[in-house]
């Protein structure tokens, strides 16, 4: 007797093995194209990952900041993950693995990217080239700055004692990944829904704590044991790591700093950070903080002024004014300066 199996049968046990994932049992098969980037935090390379399984792999990479995996996409022969590269030169090693089977492992290395576009010894691997990284490097960095005017004198960290002790923690903060243990440490009252600066986070790039450069010239690879530090006062700030915007303020943008030379010996160079509108209330005012360093009365303390109070400061000197030659102007980062 002959059975004749319907054809809707067929179609339904066809189905069923057609949706049924497919499994991977051996290791998969990898290829890098290109094998070597620069570190410039932009560069991509492409994995391609040869394999029968219909679930898409795991990939990780070690040392986790040297690149960053964007992208796993299906391809008629497996994936393929594109693979961007980090700031820190290092042999990267991409690490695959499916359910069930051996992982593969294959390497691509990236090297040093000396380039210095705006010759002003800051090289590009800091600057933030895309706008979403300049717009929450800034909000970081004027949160920060001006949360410590909220604290208790006794909640800052000890380093603030200053107005560049100021700066300098808002801008290496500003650059950290922000999680909850980082706003723990730092005794954060609020943590704010701001991303975190994607292409890097202090301290893993080539200078490693060494944020602020304090030599002069156009950055070269030997810079890195000799031409940075953990610390620079208000006039290295100026000279070394910022550039000149402006001596009208009306042009400054939030986290953009006033620098002045006052006639003492005490502190001839004193900076300012611009917050624009407060991140901390809806005034249409726009803000300033600095701290004002230590003096014979005391440490000193953190002030809050808008721009109009001090435009109209008692002390011309301080007036931020076209016309007041202790004014030095509107300055930026070197790290947010275009070169296009």
């Amino acid at each position: 007797m002959r059975f004749v199996v319907p054809l809707a049968a067929i179609a339904i046990v066809l189905g069923l093995l057609w949706a049924t994932p497919r499994r991977q049992t051996a290791a998969p098969r990898l290829t890098v194209m290109p094998a070597q980037l620069p570190a410039d935090g932009f560069q991509t390379a492409e994995l391609a990952i040869e394999a029968t399984s219909s679930t898409p792999p795991s990939v990780t990479v070690v040392p986790a900041h040297a690149a960053t995996v964007t992208e796993i996409a299906p391809t008629p022969h497996g994936f393929k993950a594109t693979i961007r590269a980090g700031v820190t030169p290092a042999v990267v090693t991409l690490s695959v693995a499916f359910p069930n089977a051996p992982a593969a492992h294959a390497t691509l290395t990236t090297a040093l990217d000396p380039t210095d576009s705006a010759g002003d010894g800051t090289p590009d691997f800091l600057r933030l080239d895309n706008p979403d990284d300049r717009y929450a490097f800034t909000q970081w960095f004027t949160f920060l700055a001006e949360t410590q005017f909220f604290q208790p004198p006794e909640q800052r960290p000890a380093e603030i004692n200053d107005c560049a002790a100021l700066i300098r923690y808002a801008y290496r903060e500003a650059l950290r990944a922000h999680d909850g243990a980082w706003a723990t440490a730092e005794r954060l009252p609020v943590l704010p829904g701001l991303p975190n600066v994607a292409k890097y986070q202090y301290p893993y790039t080539p200078l490693g704590a060494n944020l602020f450069r304090v030599l002069p010239n156009a950055f070269q690879p030997a810079d890195l044991a000799t031409a940075f530090a953990q610390f620079a006062d208000a006039k290295t700030l100026q000279l070394r790591n910022t550039y000149f915007i402006t001596r009208d303020v009306t042009r400054a943008q939030p986290g953009d700093l006033f620098f002045y030379r006052q006639d003492n010996d005490h502190m001839p160079f004193h900076s300012m950070i611009y917050l624009g509108r407060s991140q901390f209330g809806r005034t249409p005012d726009r803000y300033l903080v600095y701290h004002t360093g230590p003096d014979a009365n005391g440490p000193g303390e953190i002030r809050r002024p808008t721009l109009e109070e001090l435009r109209r400061f008692p002390d011309a000197d301080w007036r931020p004014l076209p016309d007041n030659p202790r004014f030095l102007g509107v300055y930026r980062w070197n790290i947010l300066r275009t070169t296009i």
